[in-house]
């Protein structure tokens, strides 16, 4: 299954690890984690924002559901997740690290019934979670 991931690359980065780590879980299921900081997919030269915008539209719109990671504020993150939820019309998990205190207000307040925000304590609790949303999208 071809999966997107969001996560903070120029915003707030201090939880960025979790994204990479969303991203190897993700792999290690078996299924392609679409990201920029996936290992498989780094450009050899450095692409324009618009190119960026381009190729990460073009990934979204292959995707099974998009999976963020959005302890840090990011306002690419946001976007990605809103043209996910109201474009594409294709499922969203948001994780958020119970050490956040800038949960955003209009993520955590969405009533859509594709979008499911959860917390998560460490690694482990992360995968149980990704791995639990995967299953869901299996059957």
């Amino acid at each position: 299954m071809i999966l997107y991931c969001a996560g903070a690359i120029r915003g707030n980065v201090k939880f960025q690890k979790y994204y990479k780590e969303i991203i190897e879980i993700i792999g290690s299921l078996g299924h392609t984690a679409l990201s920029e900081l996936n290992k498989n997919f780094i450009s050899s030269v450095p692409l324009t924002d618009n190119e960026i915008f381009k190729r990460d539209m073009k990934w979204l719109s292959k995707s099974r559901a998009l999976i963020a990671e959005i302890s840090g504020p990011s306002t690419g993150v946001g976007f990605e997740i809103a043209y996910a939820l109201y474009k594409m019309k294709i499922p969203v998990l948001a994780l958020a690290n119970t050490k956040t205190d800038n949960l955003s207000a209009l993520l955590n307040g969405c009533n859509s019934n594709l979008l499911q925000v959860r917390n998560y304590g460490d690694e482990e609790e992360m995968r149980e979670i990704i791995t639990g949303f995967i299953e869901k999208l299996d059957k």
